[in-house]
Formats: structure tokens, C-alpha cells, sequence
């Protein structure tokens, strides 16, 4: 087993421990992630934890605040725990069901669109999954160019692919680059109104 693999015994995480592992992170070898300044933070550690604040702080996210404290320089509640399932069950609402939190998914996939891989490259992954994602689930491109559908899907997602700029916000060309790949309606024109 991988030392990752040792996380999926867990029942509840941190959220700490549960944004590295979201972003592909050994928690245990990012313990001082915190202390490390935002360039050298793992890509998407930061959209990952704020994703995760704010969704149990608008209690999208259930969570247990017994052993809570707050560190008083960040305000940062350090100890807050999840439930395991409830952090897959609220990934896959957002549209996120591969990684660390969806094994059998990941082990099925082309080792190809592992981090692991000596040759991976986040734009062919995101290209692949964007792809994958719109034409499996028709409602996406309701009223929408596939391209179009294609970037949205990629924006939601874009720090799973690196495809964030240094203030946060998503890459809008490298977004671009990845839809204009993955799009297969590369004729153009505007979106065919859904019948019925």
C-alpha cells in the first residue's frame, strides 16, 4: 500500500488533513502546510480548505466542532472534523468524483490521468474529464455550446488541473486551450434550442 492509502482508514478527517487529500497530498507529509507561504503551498491546497470553510460554515457541510480551536493568528479552526462519507457525498455534488475519496473510480481510470504518471499533464486530464463529463450528462450543454458547457465544467474544477492563476481566480486562457481540445462541435454557430 501507498502511504496515502492509510488515509482511507479514517471514518472522520480535519480539514486540513481533507483539502490536501482533495488536492492529492499526503497530509502527513504536509503537516506544516499552514506555516508555508501560498507559492509553495500544494496547487489547489487553498481552494480546497476555503471550498471546505465555507460550506460548513453555511452548513452545507455537516461537521464536528468538538475538539475545534482557532489558531489566533489565521482565525483558522485547525481541528474541525468531517465525516468521510459526507465529504465524498459533497464532492460528488459538486462535480468531483475522482481522486483520493473515489478509489474504485481512479483505479478504473487510464494511468494515464494519474498525478502519479512520469508523463501526466493536467491539461490532457482536464481536457479528458471536461470531455467525459458533458457527454455524460446531456444537461450540461442545455442552452449551452458544447465549448461553452466544456469551460464551465473546466472553471468549477480548474484547481484539480492547475488551471488557476496566482490570485486565485480561474487561468481563462488555459481554460480556453483545453475547451478548444475537448470540444467535438468545432463547427460553431449558436447553441441548438433543447426540443419539447
Amino acid at each position: 500500500m501507498e502511504s496515502m492509502d492509510y488515509w482511507r482508514l479514517c471514518e472522520e478527517l480535519t480539514v486540513k488533513q481533507a483539502a490536501l487529500l482533495i488536492v492529492g497530498e499526503d497530509p502527513a507529509k504536509n503537516d506544516n502546510v499552514e506555516n508555508w507561504s501560498p507559492d509553495n503551498q500544494p496547487t489547489g491546497y487553498l481552494a480546497a480548505k476555503s471550498a471546505l470553510l465555507n460550506a460548513i460554515s453555511s452548513k452545507i457541510l455537516p461537521s464536528d466542532m468538538r475538539d475545534a480551536y482557532v489558531d489566533e493568528e489565521s482565525y483558522y479552526p485547525l481541528n474541525i472534523l468531517i465525516n468521510v462519507s459526507d465529504i465524498r457525498d459533497w464532492l460528488k455534488k459538486r462535480g468531483i468524483t475522482t481522486g483520493f475519496f473515489f478509489p474504485d473510480i481512479e483505479d478504473s481510470a487510464p494511468d494515464y490521468l494519474a498525478v502519479q504518471h512520469p508523463n501526466y499533464s493536467p491539461k490532457l486530464a482536464a481536457a479528458i474529464q471536461a470531455w467525459l463529463a458533458v457527454t455524460q450528462n446531456p444537461e450540461l450543454t442545455k442552452a449551452k455550446s458544447v465549448k461553452q458547457s466544456i469551460m464551465v465544467w473546466l472553471r468549477s474544477h480548474a484547481g484539480r488541473f492547475g488551471l488557476i492563476k496566482d490570485d486565485g481566480n480561474p487561468n481563462e486562457s488555459g481554460i480556453e486551450e483545453v475547451a478548444k481540445v475537448a470540444n467535438w462541435e468545432t463547427k460553431g454557430g449558436a447553441p441548438k434550442t433543447p426540443e419539447g
